[in-house]
C-alpha cells in the first residue's frame, strides 16, 4: 500500500508548480473578494427589516433628488417658457373659474374661484401622485432590472415631482389672494402644514403601494384613473360643506364625510385660506349655511392628527407590500 502511495505521489517540480498554480488561485480568489466587498450590494428579499429599507431609501437621498430633478426637466424639455408653464396652467385655471362664476354662472358663495382653488390644492397633489406613480415601475423597467437601488425611490420621486408642482400652484393662489384682497386666517395656519404632511404621507403609501401592485396587475393604472373621478366629488371642492353636512347631520352621519382623509385635508385648506371670506364662517342670511366646517382648531389638529397615524400604519405596510412582491420584478418586466 506504501508503494502505492510512493507511486502516485508526483514529482517534486511538479508539486511546486501545483503549490504555486494553487496559492497563486487562493490570492486571486481572494483579491476577487475583496473587489466583490468592495461594490454596493442590495438583498432584495422579504426578510430585509422595514428599518433597513428606510435607511437604504435615506441613503438613496440623492438619487431621489436627481429623479424628481429629471422628472422636472424632461417635462418642459425644449420648451421656450420651460418652468413657467407650471405657473401659467394653474393661473389659467383660476383665471377661467374666476370668469365663469362671476359673470356667467352665479353663485351665493363669495369669491368661489378661491373657494374652489383651496379644496383644489391638496386634491391634485394627491391626484398627481398616484396617477405618475402607479405605472412608474413599468415605465423604468430596464433601469429596474438591471441597477441596484431601493425601487421605492421611483415611486417616492413622482410624489415630490406632484409637490413641486403644489408649490407652484400656491404661488399662484397667494397672488390671486393678494389680487382679490382676501387674508387667510393665520391662528389656522399650523392645520394648514399639517395637512400638507398628512397628504404628502398618504399619498407616498398609495404610491408605493399601487406602484408595486401595477407591475402585476396592469390594470390598476387604469382602474386609478377611473376610481380618482368619481373620488374627486366625494370630497367638498365643487360644493360647499354646508351643504352635505347639514344633510348627514340630521342622520347624525357627519363622521362618515370625514372619515374619508381627503375630505380632512380639504377642510383644513379651506378653513385658513378661506376662513376669513365674508359668509364663509358667518352666514350673509338669516336662515343661510356657513360655506365651510366651522370646528375649532384642536378639532382639525386631532383629525388629522388621527389621519397621520394611519397614513403611516398605511405607510408601513406599503412597505411590506413592496418588500413581498419586489423579488420578481425582473421576471415580470
Amino acid at each position: 500500500m506504501a508503494q502505492v502511495q510512493q507511486a502516485e505521489r508526483p514529482a517534486e517540480p511538479e508539486r511546486r508548480r501545483a503549490a504555486s498554480s494553487s496559492s497563486e488561485g487562493v490570492t486571486a480568489s481572494a483579491g476577487g473578494a475583496r473587489h466583490w466587498d468592495d461594490q454596493p450590494q442590495r438583498v432584495v428579499a422579504a426578510k430585509v427589516s422595514t428599518v433597513h429599507r428606510v435607511r437604504e431609501i435615506w441613503a438613496a437621498r440623492e438619487l431621489l433628488g436627481f429623479l424628481i430633478r429629471k422628472e422636472l426637466k424632461v417635462r418642459y424639455k425644449s420648451s421656450f417658457l420651460g418652468f413657467l408653464w407650471s405657473f401659467l396652467n394653474p393661473a389659467m385655471v383660476l383665471m377661467i373659474y374666476f370668469v365663469v362664476f362671476r359673470f356667467i354662472e352665479h353663485t351665493t358663495v363669495q369669491n368661489f374661484a378661491i373657494y374652489l382653488f383651496c379644496g383644489l390644492l391638496p386634491w391634485n397633489l394627491f391626484n398627481t401622485a398616484l396617477l405618475s406613480s402607479a405605472g412608474t415601475l413599468v415605465a423604468n423597467a430596464g433601469i429596474v432590472k438591471k441597477v441596484a437601488f431601493p425601487r421605492e425611490v421611483l415611486a417616492l420621486a413622482q410624489v415630490g415631482v406632484a409637490g413641486c408642482y403644489f408649490l407652484f400652484q400656491t404661488c399662484i393662489l397667494v397672488l390671486f389672494l393678494v389680487g382679490f384682497r382676501v387674508m387667510p386666517d393665520w391662528k389656522y395656519l399650523p392645520v394648514l402644514l399639517l395637512a400638507v404632511v398628512v397628504d404628502l404621507v398618504f399619498s407616498a403609501a398609495l404610491a408605493v403601494a399601487l406602484s408595486a401592485l401595477n407591475v402585476y396587475m396592469r390594470d390598476i393604472e387604469h382602474l386609478i384613473q377611473v376610481v380618482l373621478v368619481a373620488l374627486f366629488f366625494a370630497e367638498p371642492i365643487v360644493y360647499p360643506f354646508s351643504l352635505v353636512g347639514k344633510r348627514l347631520a340630521d342622520h347624525h352621519l357627519v363622521w362618515l364625510f370625514l372619515a374619508n382623509p381627503l375630505t380632512s385635508m380639504v377642510l383644513a385648506f379651506q378653513r385658513c385660506i378661506y376662513g376669513n371670506v365674508a359668509g364663509a364662517v358667518k352666514p350673509l342670511n338669516p336662515g343661510a349655511l356657513p360655506v365651510i366646517a366651522t370646528y375649532s382648531g384642536m378639532f382639525y389638529l386631532e383629525l388629522l392628527g388621527v389621519v397621520l397615524l394611519g397614513s403611516l400604519v398605511l405607510l408601513y405596510l406599503a412597505m411590506l407590500i413592496f418588500r413581498r412582491v419586489e423579488g420578481n420584478f425582473a421576471e415580470e418586466l
